[in-house]
């Protein structure tokens, strides 16, 4: 692929600021984020520094624990329970997967409606038909009029938030907020 001059596709980058948005719309009087991720996870670094510049742009204290394994995930949990963080949040990082802080009162926002399902609290993302059908479509126009006047990516808002409603009735956490940002999907906790 690398000789030649034109190489598209769709990713499904993480709208970082979407996700710690609606964590402040929940709660406008968090003090403290904890962020949890792994080193070994690529796909954190950048959701992870725009994470930091966002809460510093807005005087929020962040407190990092990472994690490799799924002892160390619990550990890191752990400390942030410990360091009294009022949210967490995690990129879309697999390794996280097993943190459980809804017993501990802290609400978890992710990156993957997966996590959600697997006990996290929420997150936002695209509606994967939607990025399909416009994908499709700027391909069709790259093929039928070319590449002039065509943009060097195009960014699709996300438009879906999920909620666990198990988890935010331990966390005794009002959602009804996230509706006015986006389309609302109530999921359960399952054990995928």
């Amino acid at each position: 692929l690398t000789g030649m001059d034109y190489v598209t596709g769709t990713s499904d980058a993480l709208d970082t600021n979407q996700i710690l948005d609606m964590m402040f719309t929940q709660n406008p009087d968090i003090g403290s984020v904890g962020l949890l991720y792994s080193l070994s996870e690529p796909n954190s670094t950048k959701p992870i520094a725009e994470a930091k510049a966002y809460l510093e742009q807005h005087g929020i204290t962040c407190v990092e624990q990472t994690a490799n394994t799924n002892d160390e995930v619990v550990a890191a949990a752990a400390a942030l329970i410990s360091a009294k963080v009022d949210a967490v949040f995690t990129p879309t990082d697999n390794v996280i997967m097993a943190a459980d802080l809804a017993e501990a009162g802290i609400p978890h926002y992710t990156g993957a409606d997966s996590f959600v399902r697997n006990g996290a609290f929420a997150t936002c993302g695209v509606n994967y038909t939607e990025l399909g059908a416009r994908t499709a479509t700027l391909a069709y126009q790259a093929m039928t009029q070319g590449m002039d006047g065509m943009e060097d990516y195009y960014r699709m808002d996300g438009g879906i938030i999920t909620v666990n409603t198990d988890t935010a009735a331990v966390l005794k956490a009002d959602y009804s907020v996230f509706a006015q940002m986006a389309q609302l999907v109530e999921v359960t906790t399952t054990k995928d």
